[in-house]
C-alpha cells in the first residue's frame, strides 16, 4: 500500500512538472519519464476505480496533451504512442470528467497520425488502440474512422502486411453512408498509393515527422509540380527540357489535382476525377516502366483481400441505394486498374463478381442502370477489360430478364443494344474475315476467339430476353435467323442460334430453359427444374423425350441432371 502512494505521487509530479507553463517551451515528449508516468497513472486509476483519483490527474494529462497539440509540428521525436497513451485515459475517464474525447481523437489523426502513420512502432500502435477500443468508437464516435479512411489507407498502404490482420479488423468502421463510394477507388488505387508516397519520400525525405499536407500549403508551388510531375512520368525533377511532342505525350496538367487527392489525409467525398484524370493515366504509365518495390508488391497482394471484406460487408450491410450507386464506379473502374498482370486479373474478378451478386440479390438494377450498361456494351471492344465486361453484363440482362417484367421499356432499349452490338458484330467478322483469310497471328486469333465468346453471350441474351419478354419474340427471331444463316461467322455462333431458334418453337421447353431461374410463372408443360429432386419421372412433359420408344437413348439419369434435395 504504501509502495503504491508512493508510486502514486512520483508519477503524479512528473507529470505535474511537464505540464508546468514554466516547461511550455520545451518538447513534452522529450520527458523520457511522460510515457511511463501516463501508463503507471492510468492502470492506478482503471485498478482503484476511484473518480479522487481521476479527477486528481485528469488536468495534468490534459494540459499534457494541449502542449503536445502545439509543440507536434516542431517536434523531431515521436509523439504517437504519448497521444494514444493519453486518448486511452479520455476514452475510459471522459465521462467521470466530463471530457468529450471526440475533439482530442480527431486532432490526434490530423496533428500526429498524419506526420507519424509512416512509424511502424506509432502504426502498430494506433491500430491496436483502434481494435482494442472499436466498440466504443463504433457507437460513440461512429464518424471518425470514415472521415480519416485515407490516412488510414496510407498507413497501411506504407507499413504493408505485417499491419494487415490489424488492419482487417479495424476496416469495417471505415465503412459508413458517407465513405463507402469514396472508399472504392481509393481501395483499387492502393498501390498507386504506395507509388506516391514512395515517390514523395525520395523527393522530399523521410516521411515520418513531415506532414504531407503542408507540401500543399508549399510557398514553392513550381516543386509540387515537380513532384507530380515525377510521380506520375517517371521523370526527375531536373527534366524541364523536351520538346512539344514528349511534354503533350508525358507531362500532366500541373494544375491536375490526383496527386493531392490520393495523399489526402481525410475523406471530402467522391472526386469524379480520381479515375478520369490524364494524371491517372500517366501514373499506370510510369508504373509500368520501373521496377516494383517490396513494399508495392504488398499492397498489390493486400488489396484483394481487402476487397474482399469491402465487399462483403456491401452486400451484407449496405443500403441498396448506395450498391445501386457503386456498381457504375464499378463498370468505369474496371478498365482503370494499376498495370499488373496477377493483380488486374484478382482485382477485376472481384469486380465483375460483385456486380453479379448485386444484380442477383436485386434484378431492377438493371433497368435502373440502363444508360450505364449500354455505353458499356457500345465500348465492348475497345479493351480486353471492356470486351470481358460487356459479356458479363450480356449475361446479367438475360438472367434478370433486363430488370424484371415490370420494365419492359427498359429491357426493350436493353434488347435494341444487344441487336446493335450482334450487327456490327457479324458485319465486322465478315470483313475481318476476307481480309485476314491470307494471314492469320495469334493476336487475330484471340480477338475473333474473344469476339466469337461475346457473341455467344449476346445471342444468348437476346433468346432469353426475348423469352421472358414474349413481345420481343418476333424481333429476336429474326437477329437469331441472320446469325444462324450467316455462315461467316464461328460455328459456335451460328449453332448456338440455330439451337435457340428451335427451342423457340416449343414455347413450354423455351421457357423451362431459357426462360428466369426464379420467379417464373408454372404455365402447363413448364419444368420448374429446381423442384426436380420431388418430381416423379411421369411429372416431365413426354415431348422433352422426343416421344421415344423401347431402351433408353441417352446415358444418364435424371438424378445426374436435377439437383439432389439436400
Amino acid at each position: 500500500m504504501v509502495d503504491r502512494d508512493r508510486d502514486w505521487e512520483f508519477h503524479l509530479r512528473s507529470l505535474s512538472a511537464s505540464a508546468r507553463d514554466s516547461n511550455f517551451s520545451a518538447d513534452p515528449a522529450s520527458d523520457h519519464n511522460l510515457l511511463p508516468s501516463v501508463k503507471k497513472l492510468y492502470e492506478l486509476c482503471k485498478s482503484e476505480e476511484s473518480e479522487d483519483l481521476v479527477t486528481r490527474v485528469y488536468p495534468q494529462i490534459n494540459k499534457i496533451f494541449q502542449r503536445l497539440v502545439s509543440s507536434v509540428s516542431q517536434s523531431r521525436i515521436s509523439n504517437g504512442l504519448i497521444f494514444l497513451a493519453i486518448l486511452q485515459f479520455f476514452l475510459d475517464f471522459g465521462e467521470n470528467v466530463l471530457h468529450d474525447a471526440d475533439p482530442s481523437l480527431r486532432t490526434f489523426f490530423r496533428s500526429c497520425l498524419s506526420r507519424e502513420f509512416a512509424d511502424p512502432v506509432v502504426a502498430k500502435a494506433t491500430l491496436d488502440f483502434l481494435n482494442v477500443n472499436k466498440k466504443k468508437i463504433l457507437t460513440s464516435f461512429s464518424t471518425l474512422l470514415p472521415q480519416f479512411f485515407p490516412l488510414l489507407l496510407k498507413l497501411i498502404a506504407w507499413n504493408g502486411e505485417k499491419l494487415e490482420k490489424s488492419f482487417l479488423k479495424v476496416f469495417p468502421g471505415l465503412i459508413a453512408p458517407g465513405s463507402f463510394l469514396p472508399l472504392f477507388p481509393s481501395l483499387v488505387d492502393l498501390p498507386i498509393l504506395v507509388v506516391a508516397l514512395e515517390k514523395v519520400e525520395r523527393s522530399a525525405g523521410p516521411l515520418v515527422g513531415s506532414s504531407i499536407a503542408s507540401i500543399q500549403k508549399s510557398t514553392a508551388p513550381e516543386m509540387l509540380f515537380a513532384l507530380m510531375d515525377e510521380a506520375y512520368t517517371g521523370s526527375t525533377i531536373g527534366d524541364g527540357g523536351g520538346d512539344s511532342e514528349s511534354e503533350d505525350s508525358n507531362a500532366i496538367d500541373v494544375a491536375d489535382p490526383v496527386f493531392f487527392d490520393i495523399l489526402k489525409d481525410e475523406n471530402d467525398g467522391l472526386a469524379e476525377r480520381h479515375w478520369t484524370s490524364p494524371g491517372m493515366a500517366a501514373a499506370l504509365q510510369a508504373a509500368i516502366n520501373t521496377p516494383q518495390s517490396d513494399r508495392l508488391k504488398q499492397a498489390l497482394n493486400m488489396t484483394p483481400r481487402i476487397l474482399d471484406l469491402y465487399f462483403a460487408i456491401a452486400l451484407r450491410d449496405v443500403h441498396n441505394s448506395l450498391i445501386c450507386a457503386l456498381l457504375p464506379l464499378i463498370m468505369t473502374r474496371n478498365a482503370t486498374i494499376f498495370p499488373d498482370k496477377i493483380f488486374s486479373y484478382e482485382v477485376r474478378k472481384r469486380l465483375l463478381e460483385f456486380m453479379l451478386a448485386a444484380f442477383q440479390r436485386s434484378p431492377d438494377f438493371i433497368a435502373l442502370l440502363k444508360k450505364p450498361i449500354m455505353d458499356r456494351l457500345a465500348e465492348a471492344y475497345d479493351s480486353s477489360a471492356k470486351t470481358e465486361l460487356a459479356l458479363q453484363l450480356c449475361w446479367a440482362i438475360g438472367e434478370h430478364g433486363g430488370g424484371g417484367a415490370s420494365h419492359k421499356d427498359q429491357a426493350r432499349e436493353l434488347f435494341e443494344s444487344l441487336e446493335l452490338l450482334l450487327y456490327e458484330n457479324l458485319s465486322s467478322s465478315r470483313l475481318g474475315l476476307r481480309q485476314e483469310s491470307a494471314l492469320s497471328s495469334e493476336g487475330t486469333n484471340f480477338r475473333k476467339s474473344s469476339q466469337s465468346r461475346l457473341l455467344c453471350f449476346v445471342v444468348t441474351a437476346i433468346a432469353k430476353l426475348a423469352t421472358y419478354h414474349r413481345e420481343l419474340l418476333p424481333r429476336a427471331r429474326v437477329s437469331l435467323a441472320k446469325v444462324a444463316r450467316s455462315r461467316m461467322s464461328d460455328a459456335r455462333v451460328w449453332k448456338r442460334a440455330h439451337d435457340y431458334l428451335g427451342l423457340m418453337n416449343e414455347p413450354a421447353i423455351c421457357l423451362s430453359v431459357l426462360g428466369p431461374s426464379h420467379g417464373q410463372m408454372q404455365n402447363p408443360g413448364t419444368v420448374n427444374w429446381s423442384e426436380g429432386g420431388k418430381k416423379m419421372i411421369a411429372h416431365i412433359p413426354f415431348y422433352i423425350l422426343g416421344e421415344q420408344e423401347g431402351p433408353p437413348f441417352h446415358d444418364f439419369s435424371f438424378s445426374d441432371i436435377l439437383p439432389k434435395r439436400r
